[in-house]
């Protein structure tokens, strides 16, 4: 797992995107183009509670190290350096992988 010096704002949670195979079992190298975006990855960073308009506290729905699964098109891609990652509000988090 990778380290970050990104620490999110409230209610946003920082992912490393899980890589797909580049080459598939009988040695076909696949394009870029060709790749679907990936949905699961490792949580590194998580920002604090999130205080709702009415005043309610939402906490993140999992910690860092965790492998979740979050929604196709959520999140905001950056990269920090050589790393590719991808900024997630809270509510793009639609599983936790156990």
């Amino acid at each position: 797992m990778s380290q970050t010096n990104i620490q999110p704002v409230a209610g946003y949670i920082v992912v490393q995107p899980k890589q797909k195979e580049q080459t598939t079992q009988s040695g076909i190298v696949l394009p870029d183009s060709h790749e679907e975006k990936p949905q699961q990855g490792t949580v590194l960073a998580i920002g604090a509670d999130l205080i709702t308009d009415n005043g309610a506290n939402r906490k993140s729905p999992c910690r860092v190290g965790d492998t979740v699964i979050y929604r196709e098109w959520g999140g905001k891609e950056y990269k920090d350096g050589d790393t590719q990652l991808l900024i997630l509000k809270f509510d793009d988090i639609m599983a936790i992988l156990k």
